[in-house]
């Protein structure tokens, strides 16, 4: 025996109090216009509950129903399927998480032979009566019968056809109560069975439909994919009818508060007459602007949005109903906005006083300043999009279609846009990711080598292009139904991940007063640092521009791949003595020491964490047979040897190779040049600027205490070296990147020898998943939409298993260590998902690109509020 229901499964819409988590967003914000004292056709909401009871049918809930609409009914003076005084209705969900694919809103439900005959003789509008009892039927039959509207549509066509009309406003009140007819035959067609008299089975039918559109597939796989729970939450609101058809001045319309753009207030919208919500939204009548609106219902427009957006502190867009010269608001929804937008009514409410500084802060996506730091593509241009692949680093930007680094750089020096078009890039092709304005492949994914760079560069990117082919020797780029040749023109956008043919205009970025406001308010309310990851001067330069408070992870590995420095990597590579490898290394020395000098002034006394070498030697060398002949001859070597040397250094699996701590431990004079390089440079801008530079020399791929205390001694000795021939005395730190699984277990072992961890969180995750991220595109999301992971795990952070090994890493640490210094460096340090979970578990610093640093903090403030207000 199902339970006996109480009324407290509805609720009026004026009640003084509705929680969102019983009624759903629509239906609160309903309740809270109607609060205010806003002009809202009365209702009542079947709560939350109630659609559960009805989705489980754990209870009869047709009683309640019943009594609601009586309540309703009594107040309005009306009845559901009265002949003399009919009420109208509109039934629509109110979900408490979006959920795209729910059943649209049901309007004029009620209407029948009868009432539609009482409608048009209560009101003296014969046409229009008929002509909402038609689309009503129209209405019905798609939401609750699922029929395809377009045959109705076709229904009408042939119906004016047959009259000679050309427009609907030719109708009259005969014509409209034909169509009725028609559409009821039409809808016995299509369902073998006779459109609904009864009223209230039209109702109850209705609120099924609702239920089931909630539960469709689609609708549970969004939920799904945005971390809520399949049965987040679904109300109904069943709400007297507001007809915009009625009077003289009727109609519907929509309002908004403040310019979308520019975020300035600006009451703008738009209104047609003798409609509905469903007309505005089709535009298939002329709209007037809000000024067409008589005085006393334009007034009565203001006030009631100025009371909302007050209410909420923010800009608002509201829908609204005119009947009989009476003014109903439908619905409210924050303005769309740009960043710029959003940034500054966030900080215009807050100096009015309406929010406190926290609050605007917290009311800002972090992801979202990305707009403000990148070109976009002009807004209202027409898009010819040929491909469309994953948004690996924003901006848009147009250039020449160039399959070749070398030949994207020769190009670039003569003032050419370049973008740079390859199946996925690798290390050696650093210079021309550099000189290009834009890159695309057609392989890897969020976190690909790509990716990486081009965020890091804050240059436009879009990788995993998979439906366009690359043929370098034809010199082409096929898309679907599409040959592109080299030097063509194409644009990509780096936001959307879409390639488009063409020079497409595109908008600069301008940072405003708002942009500097806000991250001001932001540094006053986080508490760990932000660094960055550079290695040029011009990163160094952004970086700081945009706040940085130091470098985090400097990669000197790209500080080998150009000119007479490659030269001497790969004079050092083939080299069989050690004498002969140091005396190639010498010729990079001072090479790299004015790199570091650069560094060192640049970020003027503030840390700068130098990654010692990383990437196996086989990275340094060339590929392809001509390229091999090439070096060989520049090297004045033998090609053979050359070709038997790239053969022994070749791999099976680099990222687990010969590399990082591994590689330095069998070539220690990388080690020494490397260290000397960096301690000679702080010595030279010690003595110029009298501000000592802080490094922090980092070793890679630790696994045990044991490798880091041999590369640290070589470390020690190269200092004391240095200090000796110059007389000065250095402070620095030795510490090590956790990126393996084992260094993280043993990190207690690890802080005896290290004064700082920075979390390598790229490496970090590949080698807990045992997934390579430049191939985890093919399959991620196929694990996000099954539910087996929530984010891709190279984007935002793995809490449940990586993290732990972080969490685990830190408490051990900083057992053994209690001032071991510990950030994160990997990709993760620009994401604000993943920042907040360094902040809870007390990390000093993040290191992300230099045009993500703005994002971190931004996202870095947010995370230390919400941890306090948790508190």
């Amino acid at each position: 025996m199902s339970k006996k229901p109480s009324h407290s499964l509805t609720v009026p819409l004026g009640a003084a109090t509705v929680a969102l988590s019983e009624v759903g967003s629509k239906a609160n914000m309903l309740a809270t216009m109607a609060k205010l004292g806003l002009p809202v056709p009365p209702g009542f909401v079947l709560t939350v509950e109630a659609c559960r009871s009805l989705s489980a049918k754990s209870a009869d809930l047709t009683a309640v129903i019943a009594a609601a609409l009586k309540s309703l009914g009594e107040a309005e003076g009306k009845s559901l399927g009265d002949t003399k005084a009919p009420l109208l209705l509109s039934v629509r969900c109110s979900a408490t998480v979006s959920s795209p694919g729910m059943a649209e809103a049901v309007l004029n439900l009620g209407l029948n032979d009868a009432t539609a005959d009482a409608l048009a003789k209560q009101t003296g509008e014969n046409r229009h009566a008929f002509e909402c009892y038609r689309r009503f039927i129209q209405n019905y039959a798609h939401v609750v019968m699922g029929d395809d509207p377009a045959a109705f549509e076709d229904v009408l066509a042939l119906y004016m056809e047959e009259r000679g009309y050309v427009s609907d406003t030719e109708l009259q009140g005969s014509d409209a109560r034909e169509l009725a007819s028609r559409f009821k035959a039409q809808f016995e067609s299509n369902n073998g069975e006779a459109f609904p008299q009864d009223t209230h089975v039209q109702l109850l039918a209705t609120i099924a439909a609702q239920l089931r559109s909630y539960h469709a597939p689609r609708a549970r796989t969004h939920r799904k994919l945005h971390g809520a729970a399949e049965d987040a939450g679904l109300a109904i609101i069943v709400q007297v009818m507001a007809n915009g058809g009625l009077g003289d001045q009727a109609g519907a319309g929509r309002a908004t508060t403040r310019n979308s753009q520019t975020g300035k207030a600006q009451l703008s919208g738009e209104f047609l007459r003798h409609a509905s919500g469903p007309d505005l939204v089709a535009q298939l009548k002329s709209t007037q602007p809000l000024e067409s609106l008589g005085s006393h219902i334009l007034a009565g427009l203001r006030d009631g949005l100025s009371k909302l957006e007050n209410f909420l502190c923010d800009g608002i867009e509201a829908k609204f109903v005119v009947e009989r010269d009476q003014l109903f608001f439908l619905s409210t929804k924050p303005v769309r906005r740009s960043a710029a937008a959003g940034l500054h009514m966030a900080i215009e409410f807050s100096k009015a006083g309406l929010l406190s500084r926290e609050e605007a802060l917290l009311r800002i996506d972090p992801l979202s300043l990305d707009q403000l730091l990148h070109s976009t593509i002009e807004p209202d241009v027409k898009r010819n999009v040929i491909a469309t692949g994953l948004p690996a680093s924003p901006g848009a930007v147009s250039g020449l279609i160039i399959f070749d680094a070398d030949e994207a750089r020769a190009l670039a020096a003569l003032g050419r846009s370049i973008i740079l078009v390859r199946p996925e890039t690798q290390p050696e092709d650093i210079k021309g990711l550099h000189a290009a304005q834009g890159i695309l492949t057609t392989r890897g994914g969020m976190t690909s080598h790509a990716a990486v760079i081009a965020r890091g560069m804050g240059k436009p990117c879009v990788t995993g292009a998979s439906s366009l082919r690359i043929d370098v020797a034809e010199g082409t780029l096929t898309a679907p139904g599409l040959v592109l040749r080299q030097f063509d023109v194409i644009t990509i956008d780096g936001a959307t991940g879409q390639i488009l043919k063409g020079d497409v205009p595109t908008a600069k970025p301008e940072l405003s007063d708002d942009f500097v406001t806000l991250l001001e308010w932001a540094d006053a309310c986080r508490r760990m640092k932000v660094r960055a990851n550079a290695e040029t001067a011009q990163d160094a330069r952004m970086a700081r521009d945009f706040g940085a408070e130091g470098i985090g992870l400097c990669r000197t590995e790209h500080m080998f791949f150009e000119g007479d420095r490659l030269v001497a990597m790969r004079e050092m590579i083939l080299a069989d003595r050690e004498r002969d490898r140091r005396a190639a290394l010498a010729k990079v020395l001072p090479m790299l020491r004015g790199d570091f000098v650069g560094l060192f002034e640049i970020m003027a006394g503030l840390p700068v964490t130098i990654r010692l070498l990383d990437p196996p030697l086989h990275e340094f060398l060339p590929e392809g047979g001509a390229e091999i002949d090439a070096v060989a001859k520049s090297l004045g070597a033998d090609s053979g040897l050359l070709r038997k040397r790239i053969q022994e250094l070749k791999e099976q699996n680099p990222m687990l190779g010969h590399r990082g701590v591994r590689l330095l431990l069998s070539y220690p004079e990388i080690v020494d040049m490397q260290a000397r390089a960096i301690f000679e440079a702080v010595a030279q801008v010690q003595i110029m600027s009298g501000t000592p530079p802080i490094p922090e020399i980092m070793v890679p791929l630790v696994a045990s205490r044991a490798e880091l205390d041999l590369v640290r001694q070589r470390i020690d000795a190269t200092v004391q070296a240095v200090q000796s021939e110059t007389g000065l005395t250095f402070t620095y730190l030795v510490g090590t990147m956790i990126e393996l699984p084992r260094a993280a277990l043993k990190a207690a072992d690890i802080a005896q020898s290290a004064e700082f961890f920075s979390f390598g969180t790229n490496d970090l995750t590949q080698t807990t998943f045992g997934i390579s991220r430049d191939d985890s595109a093919r399959f991620i999301s196929e694990y996000q939409t099954k539910g087996i992971l929530k984010h891709d795990p190279f984007v935002t952070l793995d809490v449940e298993g990586v993290g732990e090994l972080i969490e685990m890493a830190v408490q051990r640490g900083r057992k053994n260590r209690p001032e071991l210094h510990l950030g994160i460096c990997g990709e993760h340090g620009g994401d604000p998902a993943s920042i907040a979970f360094c902040e809870r578990v007390g990390l000093d610093y993040v290191s992300c690109s230099p045009y993500r640093v703005p994002i971190a903090r931004l996202a870095a403030a947010q995370s230390n509020l919400q941890l306090n207000y948790k508190k």
